[in-house]
């Protein structure tokens, strides 16, 4: 029976994880498929581009990869005591780099919001931001969603029922 990845990731026990992802449908990722006579090898340089920004944004370090013809490995160093001591303004910083800010949040940042709820709001979601900067889900998310956009307009196809790397 499968398991969710809350009940497997525990980084107080053990802060190192190996992460595996396969595109589906036989689909390729990078490198040449010899039935299609296709060459992929241009989007080894999407998943390497993608985890260099990941690493500016995530308290996630990238140990270890390997990125093969249909999927990929990582090997990962979880650190949520980083984004713990991360200020407010620095998680904002790392947030907008992936995501648009809301209005309230920008409003809060330059001190500009006036009532104790709308403050809240705003702090309760740079919160939520600050958990999700440690969260190994939220980096495959990323990492994952966005390579399979780039091989879809690539492909010219839309969603998760064609032969395109889809990753699960």
């Amino acid at each position: 029976m499968t398991r969710p990845r809350s009940e497997l990731v525990s980084p107080a026990d053990t802060p190192y994880y190996h992460c595996v992802c396969r595109c589906v449908r036989r689909a390729f990722l990078c490198g040449e498929d010899r039935f299609t006579n296709t060459d992929y090898s241009h989007r080894k340089a999407w998943v390497l581009e993608r985890l260099a920004l990941l690493d500016e944004v995530f308290t996630i370090e990238l140990c270890a990869y390997a990125v093969m013809s249909n999927h990929y490995h990582l090997v990962v160093h979880l650190n949520p005591k980083k984004a713990e001591q991360l200020t407010d303004s620095e998680v904002s910083e790392r947030w907008a780099k992936l995501f648009t800010w809301p209005i309230m949040v920008g409003r809060y940042l330059a001190g500009k919001l006036t009532t104790d709820a709308e403050k809240q709001v705003a702090i309760d979601t740079i919160q939520q931001w600050r958990e999700r900067l440690s969260d190994i889900s939220w980096y495959m998310r990323c990492l994952n969603e966005h390579i399979a956009r780039k091989a879809n307009e690539e492909d010219q196809c839309k969603g998760r029922n064609k032969r395109t790397p889809t990753f699960v």
